[in-house]
């Protein structure tokens, strides 16, 4: 596990135990003003472990909690991270983690994602619960409202969308894209759609310009819906040219791709929490971060030059599909497009 890859791990458990409530109602803008500063460094003289972070004392203030007591809570949830063997309290509330000297990842969450298919992530949760969306007449409103009832009917809930009769009877209101923008016809559906998902709801959409618009549909690297829609095609493009060389997926661990595994891990998690708090940002979000994992680990899944397919290949190719499904499935719910060609 990289350094990078670990801090990455620390936000992610941070953000869980916020969105679980593991420490009661919190203040999310200070939350998230807390979590920019916290740091994963090489522990100091006398430290232990490989890396030591802050993150508990920088959560004790927006949490209102000690942060001894943030520690434990995060030190437990740590614990069972992929590529972290211990993590120790010290001081005031340092956490130092002491990482596995080999973590071998995943082979049953993907055997469980290439199971389920789509429908991996989708569970009860909410079942008996009713999602009550009544929105303005406004493009993002339905935008927004029609992905959380595909999103919310995925965890079980009973959705309802209605147009609200009256202004005070609105429940999700979303800020607009400027008047007389029919973002549809300028960018497309799948643009559109993402262009109004990817900021969360309270946030204004990059669409009033000219160069926004156009940045929406650049295919390059710095638009984060062209690099979910690639990493997803090249996972199809494995898999026919695997076809080609005469091999498909098979199971085993991956080594060195802890980073993809956890995000794979976390996808359901974040499907309940975008279905709870009225937030289908947090999967378009998510869905950037799996396609970053993934595309650094697509060059060696099919055999180079003279080598012959392997188990390994096998293993790397099973990884990849199981990514590819992931980022299919929540495009879907999205209401957005994976196409196999990009």
């Amino acid at each position: 596990m990289t350094p990078a890859e670990l801090s990455r791990t620390v936000l992610r458990v941070v953000r869980r135990a916020v969105d679980d409530g593991a420490f009661g109602v919190v203040a999310v803008g200070g939350v998230d003003q807390a979590v920019e500063r916290i740091v994963v460094e090489r522990p100091r003289p006398g430290g232990r472990g490989d890396y030591a972070t802050n993150a508990a004392l920088q959560i004790a203030k927006p949490t209102g909690r000690p942060p001894r007591q943030i520690a434990e809570v995060l030190s437990q949830r740590l614990a069972g991270s992929p590529g972290i063997a211990a993590v120790d309290i010290t001081g005031p509330g340092f956490l130092n983690l002491t990482l596995a000297p080999s973590a071998a990842p995943g082979q049953a969450l993907v055997e469980d994602i290439r199971r389920l298919g789509p429908a991996y992530g989708h569970s009860d949760a909410l079942h008996g619960s009713r999602l009550d969306l009544r929105i303005p007449h406004e493009l993002r409103a339905e935008v927004v409202a029609e992905a959380l009832g595909r999103i919310g009917r995925s965890q079980g809930a009973d959705v309802r969308v209605d147009h609200a009769a009256e202004p005070g009877d609105v429940t999700l209101r979303p800020v607009p894209v400027a008047p007389g923008q029919d973002l549809r016809t300028l960018l497309g559906q799948d643009a559109a759609r993402w262009a109004l998902l990817h900021p969360a709801p309270h946030d204004h959409p990059r669409t009033a310009s000219a160069e926004d618009r156009a940045a929406h549909l650049a295919q390059r690297e710095a638009n984060p819906l062209f690099r979910v829609r690639y990493a997803h095609a090249r996972t199809r493009a494995l898999t026919r040219n695997a076809a080609d060389l005469g091999f498909t997926a098979g199971p085993a661990d991956v080594a060195g791709r802890e980073e993809l595994v956890a995000a794979l891990a976390e996808y359901p998690r974040i499907l309940l929490a975008a279905a709870r708090h009225h937030a289908p940002d947090r999967l378009a979000r998510h869905l950037v971060g799996v396609a970053d994992a993934l595309l650094p680990a697509l060059g060696d899944v099919l055999p180079m030059g003279g080598e012959k397919p392997s188990a390994a290949h096998r293993a790397r190719l099973a990884l990849a599909e199981a990514a590819g499904t992931v980022l299919a499935g929540g495009l879907t719910l999205l209401g957005i497009d994976a196409p196999e060609h990009v």
